[in-house]
């Protein structure tokens, strides 16, 4: 499920500011990078099954190892995870209401507080 119309994505930042907020947010970077994208995830359980508010971006400016690197954000997705064949994001996909409402109480603070360190 793509979360369109947040205000996230096209957002630009920082990525060591990045990595601080997503992780105040749940979302954490971990090895999921390489030198021009990074995903931010937050696994949600509830009931047995496994959710993950996944965030993704692009390098605009330096690389992910590097000192200083500029982030990109695309819109945020929302996937089941399927053991053991991983994470469906897929429209025929069907998601509880309560974990749908999280992911976007989660996505409206990420961006306010994206907007202060903007400032």
């Amino acid at each position: 499920m793509k979360f369109d119309g947040t205000g996230l994505d096209h957002q630009t930042a920082e990525l060591s500011r990045l990595d601080f907020l997503m992780e105040q947010h749940g979302l954490i970077r971990a090895g999921q990078w390489d030198y021009e994208r990074v995903t931010y995830d937050k696994k949600i359980e509830q009931l047995g099954e496994i959710y993950y508010l996944r965030i993704q971006g692009y390098i605009t400016e330096g690389e992910v190892g590097g000192r200083h690197a500029v982030v990109k954000l695309l819109p945020p997705l929302l996937g089941k995870h399927y053991y053991p064949h991983g994470v469906e994001y897929g429209e025929g996909e069907e998601f509880p209401e309560p974990i749908v409402q999280s992911c976007e109480n989660t996505i409206k603070r990420l961006k306010k507080d994206l907007e202060a360190i903007m400032l």
